[in-house]
């Protein structure tokens, strides 16, 4: 495919200072199909002295943008979520051309994505402070929420949209200029959504997006850089732990949304048709490529067969195929060491024992697809149950008790979200309050919400993102200690 078969009006160049413009050195980088295999667009690569100079306008707009009304600010958040409904079909096709997800899951992705614009024009104007006597009556303490400053956001290829205004929303909201550095595989969504917003009213330089490969030395150069005061970033927790060595220089604010080990608990008393439903939505979103998807499915031993064959059952109606072509559920995964690593995952996991339920075989064709597996039996040692799979691939293992099912769960380092199923209400609390994670499912497939906290503990992460505790993230507390009286 070529730039041709884009939507029109989508941007190839990156944008600093409110100008699209070309990498000083003309150094350019090929947004692949993973469909096709074939070539999309190319897309500058930043230098860092691009870098600096998007640093710079970043800096010097920062004050003005925050000095703006709050009030103004939410109207320009809220027109980027009416220009982003307004043009959702073209941000979901390039989605699906960059991605490779089938277009009903790209809108839905593009309707998630715009909510964050809607969500934190409202939080906007809802920024509250404090005022309180001190306990001694000695004074009185007041205790404002300041914009941070500049922010460099460093987002996934897996949510392109999303991923993108779950940060830039709150930021602006809270008066932050924002340096953006999407994924290298999808750096045109990125810079469609920031042509909306600038559409909408951002003045220039307050959005700035500079693609680059992966967290490159573009995004360390940032971080050295003393006017850059937070860094938010949504990856794997290996680029994660390395950036925040690079804040740790510079002491900048780092939130951070890494890698997820989800488990996905079946018990006995579960109705096994709306489990197998939310493990479809759990498993399946993306294509199994999301931080949150299931990756272990852990069943009580008496309905363990029976949940895997419904669940086999469920994974083989897919169709699969480009995510433009008609009926398609299932696209392919993002490059080709994705695709050989789902492969490597699930013949591993066969060479211990598992036994396949649901076909597996490699696709024959072009584009990086895999097919959907289920896998039964699956050995404790497998890499398929220690490592994040990204595909379309549900390993099950039974277990016997309660105690059981919560050791399991939470035997990884990983802590971002957890699944259960249970007829019993008592249980699904006590359980979910024993489950190490930072979100639950508690008889859902879905918990994404642009209103509710996003965010995992142990190695899956710090801070949070959506919700009210969304924008404190772009804010610091001043305290200032006076007396009236």
């Amino acid at each position: 495919m070529h730039v041709s078969e884009l939507p029109k009006g989508v941007p190839t160049q990156m944008l600093i200072g409110g100008s699209w413009v070309d990498a000083r050195d003309g150094a350019t980088t090929e947004v692949i199909d993973p469909a096709t295999t074939e070539t999309l667009a190319s897309v500058p690569l930043t230098t860092e002295a691009d870098a600096m100079e998007a640093v710079t306008v970043a800096y010097e707009v920062q004050p003005s943008w925050e000095r703006r009304a709050p009030r103004e600010r939410a109207e320009i958040l809220r027109k980027s979520y009416e220009l982003m409904v307004e043009r959702s079909e073209d941000v979901a096709r390039v989605i699906v051309l960059e991605n490779g997800k089938a277009l009903p899951d790209a809108r839905g992705e593009v309707a998630y994505a715009a909510e964050f614009f809607r969500w934190y024009a409202e939080e906007a104007v809802r920024q509250s402070g404090l005022i309180q006597r001190a306990p001694s009556g000695s004074n009185q303490i007041l205790v404002l929420r300041q914009a941070i400053g500049v922010a460099v956001l460093v987002t996934p290829w897996n949510f392109p949209a999303a991923m993108a205004t779950r940060k830039i929303a709150p930021a602006l909201a809270a008066g932050c200029s924002v340096i953006l550095k999407p994924a290298t595989d999808t750096p045109l969504t990125a810079l469609l959504i920031a042509k909306i917003l600038m559409d909408a009213g951002v003045p220039a330089g307050v959005v700035n997006v500079l693609p680059a490969r992966g967290s490159s030395n573009v995004v360390s150069k940032m971080l050295h850089d003393p006017r850059v005061r937070k860094l938010s970033f949504t990856g794997s927790t290996e680029v994660g732990r390395t950036l925040l060595h690079e804040a740790a220089d510079t002491i900048i604010n780092s939130s951070m949304e890494l890698g997820g080990n989800a488990p996905f608990l079946v018990f006995a008393d579960a109705d096994l048709d709306a489990a197998v439903a939310g493990a479809m939505i759990a498993k399946m979103r993306n294509g199994g490529e999301a931080c949150t998807a299931a990756n272990r499915f852990y069943v009580q031993a008496s309905v363990a067969s029976a949940f895997s064959a419904k669940l086999a059952q469920a994974m083989e109606s897919l169709k699969m195929g480009p995510g433009l072509a008609e009926g398609t559920e299932l696209g392919p995964l993002i490059n080709q060491e994705a695709q050989d690593k789902v492969e490597a995952l699930v013949s591993d996991a066969l060479d211990r024992g598992a036994r396949l339920l649901s076909r597996g075989e490699r696709w024959q064709g072009k584009g990086y697809f895999v097919q959907p597996a289920v896998l039964e039996d699956v050995d404790p040692s497998s890499q398929l149950l220690g490592e994040e799979i990204f595909g379309p691939v549900a390993p099950v293992t039974s277990f016997e008790t309660e105690d059981e099912a919560i050791s399991l769960a939470n035997a990884t380092d990983f802590g971002l979200v957890s699944y259960l199923y249970t007829g019993d209400l008592a249980r699904g609390l006590r359980v979910a309050e024993a489950l190490e994670a930072g979100m639950i499912g508690l008889n859902r497939g879905l918990v994404s919400d642009p209103a509710a906290p996003f965010g995992g503990v142990k190695q899956s992460g710090l801070g949070r993102e959506g919700g009210q505790e969304g924008v404190l993230e772009y804010t610091e507390a001043k305290y200032i200690a006076t007396s009236w009286s």
